[in-house]
């Protein structure tokens, strides 16, 4: 992304930053825990998500191209590995994109922004699939 003089600014800049991706995280995982279509997937983690939205907000900061805290405390993101332990197939990824689309339209008001998040995500959410089907 252009920041107007020729260089970029990165997506975690574009964004907003820290604060902006907290909200997204937060509004990612309200909308796991009300769509009926992410009912499944919210089945897959604890009843408490204090704990994954923290990592996940570390790891979207990392990301998007802002400090790599996450790395830092946690090593290598190993998304796929890290993941195994969990049935993730199609219906998974679908509402996983759901869940990230419908945070992405309540917490970003860029319509361009919130298309080249969803679309560099996608690939990666069809990665974290392991059953199959």
């Amino acid at each position: 992304m252009g920041d107007g003089t020729g260089g970029t600014v990165s997506l975690h800049d574009h964004i907003g930053g820290p604060a902006v991706i907290g909200k997204l995280v937060d509004a990612f995982y309200d909308q796991m825990d009300s769509l009926p279509e992410a009912r499944d997937l919210r089945a897959i983690h604890a009843p408490d998500l204090t704990e994954v939205r923290r990592v996940l907000t570390l790891y979207l900061i990392q990301w998007m191209g802002g400090p790599a805290d996450y790395s830092a405390e946690r090593g290598h993101p190993r998304l796929r590995a890290r993941h195994l332990g969990f049935q993730i197939g199609e219906a998974e990824r679908d509402a996983w994109l759901l869940c990230m689309k419908r945070a992405l339209d309540e917490t970003v008001p860029d319509a361009a922004t919130r298309h080249a998040v969803l679309q560099a995500l996608a690939p990666l959410a069809d990665w974290m699939r392991n059953k199959p089907g």
